[in-house]
């Protein structure tokens, strides 16, 4: 398991979890938003043009 901590935000990432490739982000302790890495699309919640930046921004640095 992956997990990061960046903005406000927690992203979990668990290796050889079901497909897609995909994170989980949480904020307050409350799930926010379930990403699909693969095809960059929500696939739980909606994300603002700010956190779908933070995950590029891990990706790119390799940490999700």
């Amino acid at each position: 398991m992956t997990k990061v901590r960046r903005g406000g935000y927690v992203f979990l990432e668990w290796k050889g979890d079901h497909s897609p490739r995909h994170v989980h982000v949480y904020r307050d302790g409350k799930l926010v938003l379930k990403w699909d890495m693969e095809n960059r699309k929500s696939m739980l919640g909606s994300g603002t043009r700010r956190l779908i930046g933070l995950i590029d921004e891990l990706e790119s640095e390799g940490k999700l």
